[in-house]
């Protein structure tokens, strides 16, 4: 498979500091020399926790539950096979919004050193923990709701430079089946009101707040003023910018992914959510979603899909 942003693989360093990695409560941490971190739980396989620089990038709401009881609200949902309210004539139909990866426990695979050629140099710089999926690990409902023979491995690679998310989605199975993927990534941020996101302009989006009616992204910069939900598609550019009080927050990377949502659920929608916390907690997150949900992947049997992205901090 030929991306722009492949992973090259490094060589480990076998001097210095080591990267470490534990496991705890149902979770996975790893952390690096410098002190940047990365939490993983193993329900749902959901990034809850990456720090940089002794900053916290993803927000996490207080009402969360980290139990396995229900989806997290925040950090970085695992979104397959299908994105929303699946339509009811389609072969996910019979699945809950947002599909099943989210709420199942997924197995930790274990850690190497970082392949990500883009986030360090050597492998004390970085490391890559994997996660697996496959529909022997499913509840009875899921099975029999999606009746597909598939394997996901979801590895995330935490570097000195950032942190790298990838799915790779196999079909395991005698005939072909279609999915969408997204990583709903809820972002840190000071105040949404001083929030611009750069690498957009010019694209499609659908907007679900305007009854899912399709519009045209003008202005080469976008702010966020009230309840946003739009998914824009087939973009151009590979990059996507968080920018704080107009300095450079983070960039959002896409590997082989053409669509992003751009979700904030402002006053009235962060209301009537009984996850989310603070009720103005939507002052300082953003979603900037990377994923291929505009129509259908179709994965015939035997074939392979990876895509995903690399965030990368600028404080």
């Amino acid at each position: 498979m030929d991306r722009s942003h492949k992973p090259s693989a490094l060589t480990p360093s076998t001097t210095g500091p080591q990267p470490s990695v534990h496991s705890e409560q149902g979770r996975v941490i790893a952390s690096l020399p410098t002190g940047d971190s990365v939490e993983v739980l193993l329900y749902g396989a959901t990034v809850t926790s990456w720090k940089h620089n002794g900053r916290e990038n993803l927000w996490v709401s207080e009402a969360a539950k980290l139990d396995g009881s229900k989806p997290v609200r925040g950090g970085v949902p695992v979104v397959f096979p299908c994105f929303g309210p699946p339509p009811k004539d389609h072969a996910t139909g019979g699945l809950p919004q947002h599909g099943f990866a989210r709420n199942s426990t997924w197995e930790y695979l274990g850690k190497s050193s970082s392949e990500s050629g883009k986030l360090a140099s050597g492998g004390d710089d970085g490391v890559k923990l994997d996660f697996g999926l496959s529909s022997a690990q499913l509840s009875e409902e899921a099975k029999k709701a999606w009746p597909y023979d598939f394997a996901l491995v979801y590895s995330v690679t935490l570097g000195k430079d950032g942190l790298q998310t990838m799915l790779n989605v196999q079909n395991k199975g005698d005939k072909s089946f279609e999915f969408q993927m997204l990583l709903h990534t809820y972002f840190r941020v000071d105040s949404i009101t001083k929030v611009t996101i750069n690498g957009l302009g010019s694209t499609t989006y659908i907007d679900k707040v305007l009854n899912a009616t399709e519009h045209q992204q003008s202005n080469p910069s976008l702010q966020i003023t009230g309840e946003t939900d739009r998914v824009y598609k087939s973009i151009k550019q590979d990059t996507t910018s968080i920018l704080q009080d107009g300095k450079p927050r983070l960039d959002v990377i896409r590997d082989n992914l053409e669509d992003t949502v751009v979700w904030n659920p402002w006053i009235e929608k962060a209301k009537g959510m009984g996850d989310f916390e603070p009720n103005d907690g939507y002052k300082n997150m953003v979603c900037v979603e990377v994923g291929a949900v505009n129509g259908w992947q179709k994965l015939e049997s035997g074939d392979t899909f990876e895509g995903g992205m690399i965030v990368k901090s600028h404080l």
